[in-house]
């Protein structure tokens, strides 16, 4: 749900004095527990740690995040792939497809030295 306009976008002014004055190439990793900032424009170039439940995730901010809120950079749920027995029997099968390209490459280039060997 969005903000009133009448109460403005949510500004987070302890990292904005934090900011202040500061150049972003120089300023180490900035820590925050607020998720719910909004990006401004006076955070280009900054990289701050948004913290999202267990350590602080690096988020370097560029002109397309302005608008966005930093806890949008920062998921707090790891995804881990979907899985079961068809998914195993695929990811096995891709990788005996790679071993044997592998394999092939290796005996092509093998071949190549050999009948170069054999012309001289």
């Amino acid at each position: 749900m969005s903000r009133s306009i009448k109460k403005g976008i949510y500004l987070d002014e302890r990292l904005l004095k934090k900011i202040a004055g500061k150049n972003p190439l120089n300023t180490p990793m900035i820590k925050t527990w607020t998720r719910a900032a909004v990006i401004s424009p006076e955070m280009l170039g900054f990289t701050f740690g948004v913290y999202n439940g267990k350590v602080h995730v690096e988020v370097l901010v560029t002109e397309d995040m302005v608008g966005h809120r930093l806890g949008e950079f920062s998921p707090t749920k790891k995804f881990t792939k979907h899985g079961g027995k068809m998914q195993k029997e695929l990811e096995q099968k891709k990788q005996e497809a790679e071993i044997n390209a592998a394999k092939g490459a290796k005996e092509a280039s093998a071949g190549a030295a050999d009948s170069k060997g054999a012309k001289k």
